[in-house]
């Protein structure tokens, strides 16, 4: 039976914990989070069109994320003997080399957990009796809270870089207490957080321009490094 949910998972909700088999040895997924970050996708099947494509741009990237000290961790409801097959062919057409685990989630256990399946559907098999997981993104937190939920058609790729766009995103804002505006990316200027005054914001930014009174513009203070000697 799949595991039960008392309540719908949400921003801010903590990632639901559980044991599984991976192509990489079994985990128990709050130990696998440690003090990391982590994004969990999943994917309809193995051995589909858009599916290889994805995963193929995932472990390309794969080394962006863990500058970040981000774990990439992939699902679907598949067996681990399938998962090890495919990997081959996605290292193949993709020209990567995939290293980070999937899950083998046959039973959907997890996908349940974590509203992969859609509509929540369990009925909603292939010709084989393997229930469709739908195309969920999550990043979660090094404290297991869930601060990123996507959710993809099947039909639909998902962006990668935006994945990783978003990561950085949320660290940028817990380390300086800022957010981001549309289309932002790693060097533009940043909004200061409405919980900073104007008085704190001169000494944390003190290039901080005023727009409007909500919404102020800083470029990000230089990192200060220690000289070598």
């Amino acid at each position: 039976m799949s595991e039960q949910r008392t309540d719908p998972l949400r921003l801010g909700s903590t990632a639901p914990n559980f044991k599984a088999e991976t192509t990489q040895g079994p985990i128990d997924f709050h130990e696998f989070i440690g003090d990391k970050w982590v994004v969990l996708f999943s994917h309809p099947e193995d051995y589909t069109p858009v599916c290889t494509t994805e995963l193929g741009a995932f472990a390309k990237l794969e080394p962006e994320f863990t500058k970040r000290g981000a774990k990439l961790i992939g699902l679907s409801a598949n067996t681990i003997d399938s998962h090890d097959g495919w990997i081959k062919d996605i290292d193949e057409i993709s020209g990567s080399n995939l290293k980070f685990p999937i899950i083998g989630d046959k039973e959907r256990k997890v996908a349940y957990a974590y509203d992969m399946i859609d509509h929540q559907d369990t009925t909603n098999v292939d010709s084989k009796g393997v229930a469709f997981t739908i195309r969920s993104v999550f990043i979660i937190d090094p404290k297991k809270t869930i601060r990123l939920i996507l959710s993809y058609p099947a039909s639909t790729g998902r962006n990668s870089a935006e994945v990783l766009r978003v990561l950085d995103s949320l660290q940028t804002g817990d380390k300086h207490r800022v957010t981001t505006p549309i289309n932002w990316i790693p060097g533009d200027d940043v909004i200061v957080h409405p919980s900073v005054k104007n008085d704190e914001a001169k000494t944390l930014f003190p290039d901080f321009r005023i727009v409007k009174p909500y919404l102020r513009f800083t470029p990000l203070p230089k990192e200060k490094t220690s000289a070598n000697v």
